[in-house]
């Protein structure tokens, strides 16, 4: 009997579960990598996001080859192909495979006719398996995020004292919500030159053959673990002590702030999110930082990582295709291509993604997320751009976060509230509105602010289905209060914006 390892390139990490069932018996064990063409050509993905992942993918079969294992690196057409290529080259009897992480791809593996025994094993690149988290939320109303997040924090006993939350509470989001007012000074990102391995593949995704999107350079990611260890530590080190307070805010010309930069590397398997969480328990025990920085840069990983992944895995099959206010307007050219946007906050943001497939967090929620809300856009083809655009995007991060959390598309089984914002909120927490043409005050006018017209547009089409949401009476109250000319001018406005861009 031969047993085989298949190694996807989000699972690279050495303690992996299929890697660890056969680490003392490494030398016979072939395992097997696979770049897949055909793989790359589903949606149009940012060249740095395959070169970032290829680039992984190749150093760590190499460390492997160091260390020991047979490996197999193969370029093929598609998975299929190269895996069973390697199976009948090397006589396998049994392939092991760690979980996929996306659900899609889990069961394109399970319907796969394969000549040999398939063994799934646990992912162990999360905290909580698909079964815990089914565990967690049966017999639940409702599967709120902050219910999961204190459950976390009480079974892997973090920022804990006994069976209470240091600090007295379980999170400490409203201090992490300051605007960037004066100077700001957030300190540099680390970033990396590319070796000869990434040049390689820097060529190879130049070389025409993919329908890819974004600039490919300069490339200044890391490629493997040790690379992956230096941006954690100067994360802790430089970035995480103002984390906390300036988490939300959003400036000109500094796309990253202070925030990680880790989750490409968490999401590829370079990094774990445990030693990750407690690295940053550690510098609060270290009494170097405020326990408000720590706790949420903390409640992103213990907390909206894992319940985004327990979570695509727990929601029905139809999920992805959910579409609650019936939303169906294309996606606009100008997400593919920023400099066809004159609307301040949406090109500095889709600017940056061209130059680097990274934007953070409110950058995707409120600026990306809720202009596609409010104007009306196809949550499937939102959900596409996202996860071709970014890159750390994966099926298990996107489907949740973008048809749940941004969009609302699933009628509020993640969050509690669509997160629908006029400029007012885009204006308080940037200084993008200070540089734009449109004004953050104007609702109609040739000068008013897209986000206005399309955000009040928004709460008249749906105020039937918005008024069950509890939390959204009082902003439907405002509408009453509107003249039915000025009403009616907001939706001119909206018609008018698709109109202009030709995509109506």
């Amino acid at each position: 009997m031969t047993i085989g390892i298949w190694v996807l390139g989000d699972q690279l990490f050495a303690e992996q579960a299929a890697l660890q069932s056969r680490f003392d018996a490494r030398q016979e064990t072939p395992v097997l990598f696979v770049e897949s063409a055909a793989h790359v050509q589903e949606r149009p993905y940012h060249r740095q996001k395959l070169v970032l992942v290829w680039s992984a993918m190749r150093h760590f079969a190499e460390e492997l080859r160091q260390a020991g294992w047979d490996v197999t690196y193969a370029i093929a057409p598609d998975f299929q192909t190269a895996l069973l290529d390697w199976i009948h080259t090397n006589g396998i009897t049994e392939l092991r495979l760690m979980q996929p992480a996306d659900r899609p791809f889990l069961n394109w593996v399970r319907s796969l006719e394969l000549p040999c025994l398939l063994t799934l094993l646990p992912n162990n690149h999360f905290l909580w398996t698909p079964a815990e988290f089914r565990s967690w939320a049966k017999g639940r109303k409702n599967l709120l995020l902050e219910f999961f997040y204190r459950g976390g924090r009480q079974r892997f006993c973090i920022l804990m004292e006994g069976k209470q939350p240091i600090g007295g509470q379980w999170n400490f989001d409203k201090e992490n919500r300051k605007p960037p007012k004066g100077k700001l000074n957030p300190p540099k990102p680390l970033w990396f030159e590319p070796d000869d391995v990434t040049l390689a593949v820097i060529d190879r995704v130049q070389s025409g053959k993919f329908s890819t999107y974004g600039e490919i350079e300069p490339f200044r990611w890391g490629v493997n673990r040790s690379q992956a260890l230096q941006v954690l530590d100067h994360f802790i080190q430089h970035r995480l002590p103002s984390f906390g307070t300036y988490q939300d805010a959003m400036v000109t010309g500094e796309p990253t702030m202070w925030h990680a930069l880790l989750s490409p590397y968490l999401n590829l398997g370079l990094l774990h999110p445990l030693e990750v969480i407690r690295a940053a328990e550690q510098a609060y025990y270290d009494e170097t930082l405020d326990l408000n920085s720590v706790e949420g840069f903390i409640r992103q990983v213990l907390g909206w990582r894992e319940y985004l992944h327990g979570l695509a895995h727990f929601v029905d099959d139809d999920y992805p295709q959910r579409n609650y206010f019936e939303h169906h307007r294309p996606l606009p050219d100008f997400f593919w291509k920023a400099d066809q946007t004159d609307m301040n906050c949406l090109h500095q943001t889709l600017k940056a993604i061209e130059q680097t497939g990274y934007a953070h967090h409110i950058q995707r929620l409120m600026i990306l997320s809720n202009f596609a809300l409010i104007a009306g856009l196809s949550p499937q083809e939102v959900e596409q751009w996202f996860h071709a655009a970014f890159i750390d995007a994966y099926d298990w991060v996107m489907q949740t976060n973008v048809i749940g959390m941004g969009l609302f598309a699933d009628g509020g089984i993640l969050a509690s509230k669509p997160y629908a914002a006029s400029a007012n909120y885009i204006n308080k927490m940037s200084d993008y509105c200070k540089s734009c043409r449109y004004r953050p005050t104007k609702r109609t006018g040739d000068d008013a602010c897209p986000f206005n017209f399309f955000y009040w547009d928004f709460l008249d089409r749906h105020r039937s289905k918005l008024q069950s949401q509890g939390r959204m009476s009082f902003i439907l109250n405002n509408l009453d209060k509107m003249s039915p000319q000025e009403l009616t001018e907001i939706r001119q406005k909206a018609i008018e914006f698709w109109q202009s861009c030709f995509c109506a």
